[in-house]
């Protein structure tokens, strides 16, 4: 088993009428909608890495606000060298990210999609029940 820890966060801002918006990102060839995160590289603190990793799949710049929670998910992939299968356990420590400024459209190729979304449509539309978790946790922290 090999364990990993990635980091990123749930960036927000007011919208139209004062409604919580959050990013929702959908990666290239999957359909899936979910909060920007990435793994954490050496050298690099999870602080650090939740801002990179919200950066480059958002093109946006946010500020780190505070922890909003950790998600855990075991997988398996098949190795590259071998082709055999291993057990990846993974860590996500996520944060609440308030946004500064830029233009969603900056995101980098991992990303195929990036959208403000109201909050409450994104408890919908986010594909992890982890994540919806951590979208209802930031409603309630935002008083929204």
């Amino acid at each position: 088993m090999r364990r990993e820890v990635s980091a990123g966060g749930l960036i927000w801002r007011r919208g139209p009428g004062g409604v919580v918006q959050v990013v929702l990102v959908r990666p290239v060839g999957r359909d899936s909608w979910v909060l920007p995160k990435g793994h954490v590289e050496p050298g690099e603190t999870v602080t650090e890495a939740a801002l990179r990793e919200a950066r480059e799949e958002t093109g946006i710049e946010v500020s780190l606000s505070e922890p909003l929670g950790e998600v855990s998910y075991v997988f398996s992939q098949r190795e590259r060298d071998d082709g055999k299968p291993i057990t990846i356990f993974k860590r996500v420590h996520f944060y609440l990210m308030g946004y500064e400024g830029g233009a969603l459209s900056d995101h980098d190729n991992e990303i195929a999609e990036a959208q403000w979304i109201d909050l409450s449509e994104a408890l919908h539309l986010v594909t992890h029940d982890t994540e919806r978790e951590l979208l209802s946790r930031a409603r309630q922290i935002l008083g929204e």
